[in-house]
């Protein structure tokens, strides 16, 4: 899409603050009015606007991506984003380990396990590891605690709980991230542990290279949105 629009500014409003295009309030696709409770938040939105050359590329606005999934998915529709992110912990990532090689299983133990082990803690939701890729059901109260701990975010931080989680495919990893548990770079690295040890006997493959690169923004995205939003 060309870029329409020669300024963007931060609005003030009695509902916080609005992005706009030539003096005209952002929206979202889905023409929902966007406004966001903090000005550097708002602010942070604009400048990636603001950035734009002759041609808009969405991939290079992962807050605005955010804020739109907000309006757009979350809201209408929160009870189904709760549940379809706490589905992510019936098959957490962090809990199926390679049989083999044993380097890889060290490995995987050694940054898989302190995550779940802080989630048993923190939430209450003790998840068990199992090798293989035989699903292996999750224990009712700990997938309840985990339920109850996505369910407490507003619209604005599901959104971010729900990139996080479609991006690494582990829900642990997103709501450390979210918690200040560990860095973006470290999530990025955790979820894509096993890849990355098969990339180093193998080679890379350009195409999954490209996708790291893409979970590493959205991860990344998705922890700035809300330490701005919460900021």
């Amino acid at each position: 899409m060309k870029r329409f629009y020669k300024s963007v500014s931060v609005i003030a409003d009695e509902g916080g603050h609005s992005v706009a295009l030539d003096g005209r309030k952002l929206r979202s696709p889905a023409r929902v009015p966007l406004t966001f409770p903090k000005a550097p938040l708002a602010e942070a939105v604009a400048a990636e606007w603001d950035s734009q050359s002759e041609k808009i590329e969405p991939r290079t606005m992962p807050l605005m991506s955010i804020a739109s999934t907000a309006a757009d998915r979350v809201a209408p529709r929160r009870d189904a984003v709760i549940e379809e992110i706490t589905r992510y912990a019936e098959t957490e990532l962090l809990c199926y380990r390679a049989e083999a090689p044993q380097e890889l299983v060290v490995r995987q133990a050694q940054a898989w396990q302190p995550l779940l082990d802080w989630a048993a803690m923190r939430y209450e939701a003790r998840l068990e590891p199992t090798a293989g890729i035989l699903p292996r059901p999750q224990p009712e109260p700990s997938l309840r605690a985990l339920r109850g701990a996505v369910a407490a975010f507003d619209d604005l931080g599901l959104a971010c709980l729900s990139v996080a989680t479609a991006a690494g495919g582990s829900l642990v990893t997103a709501l450390a991230l979210l918690e200040h548990r560990i860095e973006p770079e470290a999530a990025a690295e955790t979820v894509q542990l096993e890849e990355r040890y098969q990339a180093a006997i193998w080679g890379e493959d350009p195409e999954v290279t490209r996708r790291w690169a893409l979970q590493a923004v959205e991860l990344a995205a998705a922890r700035r949105f809300l330490d701005l939003l919460r900021g």
